[in-house]
């Protein structure tokens, strides 16, 4: 029989790095960023080391993560808000509305309506394309979850809700690229293969990328199950650090214990601390080792399950949420 001080092996050893290691949501969740507003009333937001006075190395490159604000559909605001920045095709929004949205968004950042702007038809896969100035005449977006361009005077858009959207522009070749990566994606390697394809199709060096990743939610919010972290831990040797036990912050529950004791067996009850995933941090590790610099990876910030006045959330409103887009392009 074995020793109840020696250490405890697999699972339990697990659980017990973590829990020593478990922090609050309020803890965890930073503050929401300030947005810059344009001359249209769009909000968005740009990488903090991608603001900077340009350089003639990124003088050529356009970019920006949507907010929620600024723009005209009324799905997902109060009757008496002002209309709002919904960018995806979603059942409860009207086309013509987001038609509207989209142009305004381009209109923010490039400073004309009318600059095409390529999306995707995107299903949490690792699958990343090449694509040119006719994809954005497309009836029917291409499937996928990236897409990279050297052609210039277009702007590449990833949707998102809650997942991470990765933007990666090359300063020597002047190529740029834009990556979905929810949990899936994110297991899947999509950034790393991404950037492989880069390689390929581009010639880029990982000492000339530089990536920004935007906001999603945030490891405060993103609770996953077990099977999330089996996943990441064949995937990474490094998986351990992405994963955190989370406690319940409501100050009822903590004085209170006694009234939220279930007759549930152990492990299956909402009571106690949650497993969270930090999609973020996973995908800034996937640049690391895909070459790229500290130095040269930004993070936007901001957690859009927490953040619901400035983002949308599909986690956060269960399911009644509009997309944003992230864009990156090239300016001639």
């Amino acid at each position: 029989m074995r020793n109840r001080r020696d250490t405890p092996p697999g699972i339990t050893r697990r659980l017990l790095k973590h829990r020593s290691d478990s922090a609050t949501k309020a803890e965890l969740a930073g503050p929401a960023p300030t947005p810059q507003v344009a001359a249209n009333g769009v909000e968005f937001l740009q990488a903090p080391a991608w603001k900077k006075p340009r350089s003639r190395e990124t003088s050529w490159l356009l970019h920006a993560f949507s907010t929620r604000r600024g723009g005209v559909s009324r799905a997902y605001c109060a009757e008496d808000e002002p209309g709002e920045l919904n960018l995806g095709f979603t059942k409860e929004d009207r086309r013509e509305d987001v038609v509207q949205n989209r142009r305004l968004l381009a209109e923010a950042i490039t400073g004309s309506p009318d600059f095409p702007v390529i999306s995707l038809r995107q299903f949490h896969s690792n699958l990343v394309i090449v694509v040119g100035r006719s994809d954005a005449a497309r009836q029917t977006p291409r499937k996928a979850d990236g897409l990279m361009t050297a052609e210039p005077n277009v702007l590449l858009a990833i949707q998102t809700a809650d997942c991470i959207p990765v933007l990666v522009a090359d300063r020597r070749q002047r190529a740029v690229a834009a990556f979905h990566a929810g949990w899936r994606g994110t297991a899947n390697r999509i950034v790393e293969c991404g950037i492989g394809r880069m390689r390929m199709e581009f010639g880029s060096r990982p000492e000339d990328l530089i990536a920004a990743i935007g906001s999603g939610v945030g490891v405060c919010c993103y609770s996953v199950g077990e099977e999330v972290r089996s996943t990441f831990e064949s995937q990474f040797g490094y998986a351990a650090d992405l994963f955190r036990e989370v406690s319940d912050s409501d100050p009822i529950r903590r004085k209170y214990p006694m009234l939220f004791l279930t007759q549930r067996a152990p492990g299956h009850s909402p009571i106690g601390p949650s497993l969270h995933l930090d999609l973020v941090e996973a995908n800034r590790r996937q640049l690391l080792d895909a070459g790229l610099k500290a130095s040269a990876i930004s993070v936007a910030g901001g957690c859009t399950a927490c953040h619901t006045e400035l983002f949308f959330s599909y986690r956060a409103s269960r399911g009644h949420a509009g997309r944003m887009f992230s864009v990156i392009g090239v300016r001639t």
